[in-house]
């Protein structure tokens, strides 16, 4: 009876684990590298959270009209690991110009954070292509 039971549940083990590791999306399944976009604006909101850190930017178009954009990134680990923190992100308020691969599926105002630029000239790679 062991040994009929015992490789049974080693693949069921095995096979739940493989069930963790797909669930977490990877970015070139969730953004397009081929559609990247700059955006210019001011970082209002840091989600300093897991899995992933989230950044806020309002962006004004050529007709004043504010839209919100919501830009992923990299785990806060990674990020802490840099010498990063939500503060610093955030810029105290001056205009940022932002890098990012727009979503796959086409979710409008969404990217995946490649770099952050602030007026006063300091900048963070937060990602590679």
């Amino acid at each position: 009876m062991a040994r009929t039971v015992l490789p049974f549940l080693a693949v069921l083990c095995t096979l739940s684990l493989c069930a963790n590791a797909a669930a977490h999306h990877s970015v070139a399944g969730q953004f397009d590298s081929t559609k990247r976009t700059t955006i210019t604006g001011v970082v209002t909101k840091v989600d300093w959270i897991n899995p992933h850190v989230y950044v806020h930017m309002d962006v004004a178009d050529e007709k004043g009209e504010v839209t919100t954009w919501r830009l992923e990134s990299l785990p806060t680990a990674m990020l802490r690991k840099a010498g990063l923190t939500s503060e610093m992100i955030k810029g105290g308020g001056q205009k940022v110009t932002a890098v990012a691969i727009l979503a796959r599926n086409g979710t409008p105002n969404l990217g995946w954070l490649l770099n952050l630029t602030y007026e006063d000239g300091h900048e963070y790679v937060l990602a590679g292509e």
